[in-house]
């Protein structure tokens, strides 16, 4: 078993993973004061963020640099989708981020589109 020291980066054991709980990263908050879906558009403002932000908030940040979905930032900080939203919500208040749902140029429910997608979905199958 491999554990890396608190200064080297996030707490990882080869073989149990994160050592820290996920939502202890959000200090155990559960919900967003923004609000932000899995397609949610968020860039960097360039604002400093006042007062002390954690790493996983200047990943976030960073990753910000050019438009990207929340599901997109979720990934990378390989934390769940609930914990990322706090997080970003976080950036969003203190002028950080700023966001935009995302601009659907058709009916998000056409019925090509969804056949399209159901189609494909078969072909991966």
């Amino acid at each position: 078993m491999t554990v890396t020291a608190a200064g080297d980066g996030p707490w990882l054991d080869d073989a149990a993973g994160r050592l820290v709980r996920p939502f202890t990263v959000s200090n155990g908050r559960t919900r967003p004061t923004v609000a932000l879906d899995l397609v949610s558009q968020l860039m960097a403002t360039g604002a400093t963020p006042l007062g002390y932000l954690g790493p996983e908030h200047a990943q976030a940040l960073e990753r910000c640099r050019v438009p990207v979905a929340v599901a997109e930032v979720a990934a990378h900080l390989k934390l769940p989708v609930a914990v990322t939203k706090v997080l970003l919500a976080d950036l969003v208040d203190c002028g950080a981020l700023t966001t935009k749902p995302p601009a659907f140029h058709h009916n998000p429910t056409d019925r090509a589109l969804l056949e399209a997608v159901l189609d494909g979905l078969r072909r991966q199958l």
